[in-house]
This record gives structure tokens, C-alpha cells and sequence, in this order.
């Protein structure tokens, strides 16, 4: 006796239509992966060229010096709104103020005090409502600056170099326009002039990350600073504006910070991004301020 297998032709043609419409997601994703490799390499080739334009640099590393590791001292001054904490690397050489980003802390640039402290008295502080400073409950570029003045009268600093990455760069900034003889020179190193220059991935980054963890770090990131060419120009140190290529804000604004101070320096790091040449290599933050700090001597 025979048997004869019904076949079902729905089942069939289900089996057929997700082979065809599988290979059509294959190849609708093969065409987005491709246009995605296309549009970054257009974008980094864009990037490269206007890089190109604002002096594009790459820091010689070859010939740096070996770290000094040793604290030379680590303390606490009072100021009147707050208690800041710091920590001084190099017994002598000129005074050179480290200031860190958002979040950070005197291990931020630590890597780079220990090399600068071969050329430097480094003093690493560490600002309001971050590491061992106290926190007042607000926070602002506009309060910061007003502490880092009164650390450098409190201790008796005359004409400091001073060299702030992110939140710290944008301090320097601050300094510089709101206490115009305060600095004998400034490197600011990744600073915004404005919450808008950001690319749109990292204000996205802060929002989220706020809903889960809320805190006047993110919600001063979101909201300040809010410079403009009046306030920059009112700088006359010496100063050198500084920003990763493939950094968080738009190579406009950092042109725009350049353009809007007198007499300032610019440099484009070549193929780095908003942290690696300065809180992640402590010898190419040690070329930079080298070069420039240097130069003012």
C-alpha cells in the first residue's frame, strides 16, 4: 500500500517568503553597514581637513623625561566658601595649576603632575564638589574661578601657569576673562563655549545617564557654560586652546574660543579624542605644556 504525504502548500509558501525576505534583510543590512563604513570614513576624512586648517599637531613623545611619582605635599585651605583639596608634586620651577574635568579628581591628571614636576612646582587641585573638597551645594564656572583666585592668593602664587582639561579648560577660560592679570598663560584643553557645541551623542549620554544617577555635575554640563566673543576678548594672557580632532564638541567652537582671544594659540591633536593626549598620557601633556609654557619664558 502506498501513502501519500499531504504536503501543505501555506506551510510551503511561508518557507519560500521568508527565504526571499530573509535574503532582502541581508542585503538591506549589508547596504546600511556599507553606507554606515562610507559616511565615517567621508567624516573623517571632512574631519581631517579642517583638522588640517588649525594646525593639526602630533606630540613627540621621544624625549620626555622620567616621572617624579614622589607627593611632594598634600593638604586642605580653607577658602571663603568651600575647603579645597590639592596635592603639590616638585619641590621647585615656576607654578603650574592642574585642573581637572567634570567628575574628576586628583588622579585625573596625576600621570601628567609627575612628568610636569621635572620642569614644574605642579599643584593639582581639585575643585568644589569633587574628591576631597568640600561641596558648598552649588556649583558654577563662574564660583570655580573664584576659587582657583583665591587659592593662588592663599598661596602666595604670583602670575601661575595654569592648564585645565574639559570642565577645567573651560575654567582656565574663566579665570582668564573674569581675573585678566591673575595667569602668566593658559592651555585650555577640550572646553565648550556653550552646552550646544557638543555633538549630539554626548548631551544624549548625560541626559540618560542623570535620569539614573541625577546630580548638579550633569545638570552644570547641560546648562553652562555660556561664553561669547565679548567675555573671551576680554583675555590677555598668553593662551593656548587646545582640543582632541575627534573630540565631544565641534572643532568650530574651539576655533571659535581661538579667533575671539588675541594673540592665542591654537592646536588640533591629531587622531585624539576629548581625553587621550592629556588625562590618559602624562607625556603628551607634558610636550604640550612644554612647548608652550616654554616658549612664554
Amino acid at each position: 500500500m502506498k501513502y501519500i504525504i499531504p504536503i501543505d502548500t501555506n506551510q510551503a509558501e511561508k518557507g519560500d517568503y521568508m527565504k526571499k525576505n530573509g535574503k532582502t534583510l541581508l542585503k538591506a543590512a549589508g547596504c546600511l553597514a556599507l553606507t554606515a563604513v562610507i559616511g565615517a570614513g567621508v567624516w573623517q576624512i571632512a574631519v581631517r581637513q579642517q583638522s588640517k586648517s588649525y594646525n593639526l599637531i602630533t606630540l613627540d613623545t621621544s624625549d620626555v623625561p622620567s616621572p617624579t611619582e614622589k607627593i611632594s605635599y598634600e593638604g586642605d585651605i580653607e577658602l571663603s566658601e568651600m575647603t579645597m583639596h590639592y596635592v603639590v608634586y616638585g619641590e621647585e620651577g615656576y607654578p603650574l595649576i592642574l585642573v581637572h574635568g567634570n567628575g574628576g579628581s586628583k588622579e585625573s591628571l596625576r600621570e601628567a603632575a609627575t612628568y610636569l614636576a621635572n620642569d614644574y612646582k605642579v599643584y593639582v587641585i581639585e575643585s568644589r564638589c569633587h574628591g576631597q573638597s568640600s561641596d558648598p551645594g552649588v556649583i558654577s564656572y563662574d564660583l570655580m574661578a573664584k576659587d582657583i583666585k583665591e587659592f593662588i592668593e592663599a598661596m602666595e602664587l604670583t602670575k601661575p601657569y595654569l592648564m585645565g582639561h574639559s570642565d577645567g579648560g573651560i575654567n582656565a577660560l574663566t579665570v582668564a576673562y573674569t581675573y585678566p592679570d591673575l595667569l602668566g598663560g593658559f592651555i585650555s584643553c577640550g572646553a565648550n563655549t556653550t552646552p550646544k557645541a557638543f555633538k549630539p551623542y554626548f548631551p544624549l549620554a548625560v541626559k540618560i545617564n542623570d535620569i539614573f544617577n541625577p546630580d548638579k555635575l550633569n545638570d552644570m554640563m547641560l546648562t553652562l557654560p555660556q561664553m561669547n566673543k565679548e567675555l573671551l576678548s576680554k583675555i590677555t594672557c598668553p593662551a593656548y586652546i587646545v582640543a582632541g580632532e575627534y573630540d565631544i564638541m565641534w572643532l568650530t567652537d574651539t576655533v571659535l574660543i581661538h579667533e575671539s582671544i588675541e594673540g592665542s594659540e591654537i592646536a588640533i591633536i591629531k587622531s585624539a579624542d576629548h581625553s587621550s593626549y592629556i588625562s590618559q598620557d602624562g607625556k603628551q601633556a607634558y610636550v604640550l605644556a612644554k612647548d608652550f609654557f616654554g616658549s612664554l619664558n
